[in-house]
């Protein structure tokens, strides 16, 4: 909230919505006037969020859309600061129905919106081995990721995989935990979760966006929860805080051009919780936070 800067009149935009914790307490300190656009896929999320915040009345617009779209649903230099919270949410997790984890046995379907027709049984089931390895390696950093693809690829056969429970038994099975704190499934489920709902795709476009839609002096907070988040939203700032740009992937020096930068890194090192919050909270444990500031 400190890095945020919230103040009364602000406006400000929740780009994943959840609980809405964070939005409520955004509207706390905004109040009386200040202005919060919430967005979630998620249609539960968004009615218990909208139900939350009831009471603020028209200080606080849903939208049931990813958070890519805000540039699409709000003007350019509107907003005062926008939050995104990335990854899975505790509500998601904690309903097996959802899919989202191996600890809870359901459906295997990991969708954020269920009006979206890819679920997580369709990659399992239909995908080659070297598919979904290079999706357990991509999204997942899964050093055993040929191994497991593999071994899918052969029990779908007798068996199509249907739950969160069987895909995680068989993981269990062919990589044993062997005293690891972690689930051997953990990178797994993880990966197939990222690329149902196109995770990277979407918060490279919803960092442009929010981008776009900041004021200057506005603020951009992204938490991540994995190295791989973490890179794209590092690499985000470090482009757009440079003085110079250059065409292609490679930074030539001889070929760089000039032009202002449009943003700053507030904190060079991401933000993480202390001991305190990892006793109230030890699912935030591998949590970061960036802050950006617009120019």
């Amino acid at each position: 909230m400190s890095h945020l800067k919230v103040r009364p009149g602000g406006r400000y935009a929740d780009g994943t919505l959840g609980g809405g914790g964070h939005a409520e307490a955004i509207l706390e300190a905004s109040s009386p006037t200040g202005k919060l656009f919430g967005f979630d896929r998620d249609a539960s999320a968004l009615e218990a969020a909208s139900t939350r915040l009831h009471r603020f009345g028209g200080r606080f617009d849903g939208f049931r859309k990813v958070f890519s779209e805000i540039g699409q649903c709000l003007g350019d230099g509107e907003l005062d600061g926008v939050l995104l919270d990335l990854g899975v949410s505790s509500p998601q997790l904690d309903q097996g129905e959802r899919g989202f984890s191996f600890q809870l046995d359901g459906p295997l379907d990991m969708r954020m919106d269920r009006r979206q027709e890819l679920k997580a049984s369709d990659l399992v089931n239909g995908s080659s081995a070297v598919e979904l390895a290079d999706i357990f390696w991509k999204y997942g950093d899964e050093r055993q990721s040929r191994k497991i693809a593999r071994a899918i690829e052969m029990d779908r056969k007798a068996r199509p995989f249907e739950t969160t429970g069987q895909l995680a038994g068989l993981i269990e099975r062919i990589c044993p935990r062997q005293g690891k704190r972690s689930h051997p499934a953990t990178a797994v489920f993880q990966a197939l979760r990222i690329a149902v709902n196109d995770e990277f795709g979407e918060l490279e476009k919803g960092l442009e966006g929010s981008l776009k839609v900041l004021k200057g002096g506005g603020r951009l907070l992204v938490i991540t929860f994995h190295s791989i988040e973490d890179r794209l939203v590092k690499e985000f700032g470090r482009k757009w805080s440079r003085d110079y740009e250059f065409d292609g992937a490679v930074d030539v020096p001889e070929l760089r051009r000039p032009r202002s930068p449009r943003l700053t890194m507030v904190n060079r090192k991401a933000i993480q919780p202390g001991e305190e919050e990892l006793n109230r909270n030890p699912r935030c444990r591998s949590a970061q936070l960036r802050v950006f500031e617009k120019l």
